[in-house]
C-alpha cells in the first residue's frame, strides 16, 4: 500500500506565498505523472499542476505564472509553491502521484 502525505497547507492573506509538499512511502520515480489538485467548498475537485516523467509541468490557467510544481524523486516528493495566493486558491489541495494514489488533503486558505 502506498501512503501519501501532504503538508504546508495554512491560512494566509491574499498575496501571500506557500509551499506545499508531498511524500510518498515508495520511490517516486515509479509514477510517470506527479499531480496537485484542488476542491473549494461545493465544487468538484480540479487539476492545479501536472509534472510528467520528464519533468514536463502543465498548470490549469487560473494559476499560470503564479504556482510552480517541481519533483525531487530522490526525496521521494514532489512539490507546489504558490505565489501571490488569491481567495479564490483557497480549499483543500490533493496529491496525486500515478493517477491512482490519493493524500488526505491539506487545507488552504486565503483572505483578503
Amino acid at each position: 500500500q502506498v501512503h501519501i502525505v501532504e503538508s504546508g497547507g495554512g491560512s494566509v492573506q491574499a498575496g501571500a506565498s506557500l509551499r506545499l509538499s508531498c511524500s510518498a512511502s515508495i520511490g517516486t520515480n515509479r509514477f510517470n505523472a506527479m499531480a496537485w489538485y484542488r476542491q473549494a467548498p461545493g465544487k468538484e475537485r480540479e487539476l492545479v499542476a501536472r509534472a510528467s516523467g520528464s519533468g514536463e509541468a502543465t498548470y490549469a490557467d487560473a494559476v499560470k505564472g503564479r504556482f510552480t510544481i517541481y519533483r525531487d524523486d530522490a526525496a521521494k516528493r514532489v512539490y507546489l509553491q504558490m505565489n501571490s495566493l488569491k481567495p479564490e486558491d483557497t480549499g483543500v489541495y490533493f496529491c496525486n502521484m500515478g493517477t491512482v494514489h490519493w493524500g488526505q488533503g491539506t487545507q488552504v486558505t486565503v483572505s483578503q
